[in-house]
């Protein structure tokens, strides 16, 4: 039988994973960590060694195994060869997760797998629920194959897909926003009236652990409850650091410089989407606002 008090973790050495890890034990949760090198702690087994299958043994008995792996889509520009990078770090991890779940069928953990926002692409002016249909950029193709992996668990494995927002973090979407607002050098991206989702690490982290205490399975929509505009989000940074916001930087000028790709799927795009799993199942949010969540982020 699954033991509640333990969860599987890939990828936990990023933003996300590492702070998700210190939540689950700071509440006594056993976590296991799967890593891309040789063990250096008890709580860590080494996979993917020469591409060796995960030993079902490693997850059995857990109540859930949430992949978060992938590399940065935040590197630039998107190569041909970084493209191959950006998809098959998230593909090859997740199809091996989704066989060691397949294989242990109806006592298998739950998988939660990470997804992204950019599944949806840009489609401005709807809401997007879990049931929008996928964009037709890159980053919405590449969302529509690592889900597609993380689904090889099978018709009877319980899978959740993390559709994840920005997090509004210093390590997170902040990041690049940060150094161009302390240098008085921030105002609106493109037009920037189009709308970003966004999600405080906290949320995030708290979401994650909903899904799995709650069984959610499906998509799930890691987004923030309020609508927020790319400006919403750059002023309010602007504001709480006491800088100007007032250096429009040109839709050309981005594509020029991060390539049409990027910079449509990550700065261009306008996609209002909503959490709409999360708010039926109850689950309610430390920071409804873009504005709690910025405060949050500079606080930390």
């Amino acid at each position: 039988m699954p033991d509640p008090s333990r969860v599987v973790i890939a990828g936990a050495s990023g933003l996300i994973g590492t702070a998700l890890v210190e939540s689950l034990r700071n509440d006594g949760i056993t976590v296991t960590r799967l890593v891309r090198r040789p063990a250096e702690a008890p709580d860590e087994v080494e996979w993917l060694a020469d591409d060796a299958p995960l030993d079902p043994a490693v997850i059995e008995g857990a109540t859930a195994v949430v992949g978060l792996n992938g590399a940065t889509i935040g590197r630039f520009p998107w190569t041909s060869h970084y493209r191959h990078t950006l998809l098959w770090s998230r593909i090859l991890p997740t199809r091996a997760l989704a066989r060691a779940v397949r294989s242990l069928g109806a006592d298998a953990p739950a998988f939660v797998s990470a997804s992204a926002v950019g599944y949806y692409g840009s489609d401005p002016g709807v809401r997007l629920t879990e049931n929008a249909p996928r964009g037709g950029t890159f980053l919405a193709d590449l969302c529509g194959e690592w889900e597609t992996a993380a689904r090889g668990a099978g018709d009877d494995a319980r899978v959740a897909l993390l559709r994840t927002a920005p997090v509004i973090h210093p390590k997170g979407v902040l990041a690049p926003l940060l150094l161009l607002t302390k240098a008085g050098l921030s105002g609106p991206i493109g037009r920037g009236t189009q709308v970003w989702p966004w999600i405080s690490l906290d949320d995030q982290v708290r979401a994650i652990r909903h899904v799995i205490d709650r069984g959610l399975t499906g998509p799930v929509n890691v987004t923030g409850p309020t609508r927020a505009t790319a400006n919403d989000i750059g002023f309010e940074l602007a504001r709480q650091l006491g800088r100007p916001y007032l250096l429009r930087a040109p839709e050309w000028a981005l594509r020029r410089v991060l390539g049409a790709d990027a910079a449509e799927s990550l700065l261009t795009s306008d996609a209002d989407v909503v959490p709409t799993a999360l708010d039926g199942s109850g689950f309610t949010f430390t920071h409804p606002t873009v504005d709690a969540a910025v405060a949050a982020a500079l606080a930390s």
